[in-house]
């Protein structure tokens, strides 16, 4: 089963700021064409401003494309207003970033439970599922912890678990280990390869760490906006 299906995609940004020109448009993306099939454990990985994080956006409907066709669960972004774009990344997509993105004044059960909550799933199965989700992760016992008392490790955790809860189709992780040492960073991705098989979840990172790059069964090189090499390592 494809999950993406991209397409000649072209992403261009129009600049207006202070200190640029009138005008200016960047070229973000440059005819990308790629598909990830069900299950995939993918990294995007390229340098500082080729279009990885971009291309990452497009695919969870968190921008638009400007040229091409973008595919996602089947479904043509490009036919689909704003309100569907977002049910399609409510239902479908989990993001993993960075930053974390965790709510601070909510506790980790509660952080991991929202969007079950604005897909309106009942507080039972909700709690329920954040269960499942927290043993996943090995957070037993830290249900009720705010995030500030959380390392660093721990707060992604409660980031993996929150991405995985609703059962989406795809996971978009955005240089996922960016703020870990490389031992924590290490666990983090050892704990994502284990749920990308107990769930058969596609996973798609965006990287330039060379670990991640280690982990990853598939690594596609982008270079100003283009496919510079597309490679699948060996089973």
């Amino acid at each position: 089963m494809i999950v993406v299906k991209a397409e000649n995609v072209v992403k261009d940004y129009g600049l207006n700021g202070r200190g640029t020109s009138a005008g200016t448009t960047v070229h973000a993306l440059r005819g990308v064409n790629l598909e990830f099939k069900g299950g995939e454990f993918a990294a995007i990985a390229g340098p500082s401003g080729s279009g990885k994080s971009t291309f990452l956006h497009l695919v969870g409907c968190l921008d638009t494309i400007t040229g091409g066709t973008m595919q996602v669960g089947g479904q043509d972004m490009s036919m689909m207003s704003r309100k569907q774009l977002a049910l399609l990344r409510r239902h479908s997509i989990g993001f993993i970033f960075q930053a974390y993105n965790l709510i601070p004044v909510l506790t980790v059960e509660e952080n991991i439970g929202f969007p079950l909550t604005l897909l309106g799933v009942d507080r039972k199965e909700i709690a329920d599922r954040v269960a499942g989700a927290l043993r996943d992760v090995g957070l037993e016992g830290m249900a009720k912890r705010r995030p500030k008392e959380m390392s660093g490790g721990q707060q992604q955790r409660v980031a993996i678990a929150r991405a995985l809860v609703k059962k989406p189709a795809l996971i978009l992780a955005d240089e996922p280990t960016a703020n870990l040492d490389s031992t924590i960073g290490r666990e983090i991705l050892e704990l994502m390869v284990k749920l990308n098989q107990k769930e058969g979840t596609t996973f798609i990172f965006s990287t330039h760490d060379s670990m991640v790059m280690d982990f990853a069964r598939r690594i596609v090189h982008i270079r100003d906006g283009r496919v510079e090499r597309d490679e699948v390592k060996p089973a």
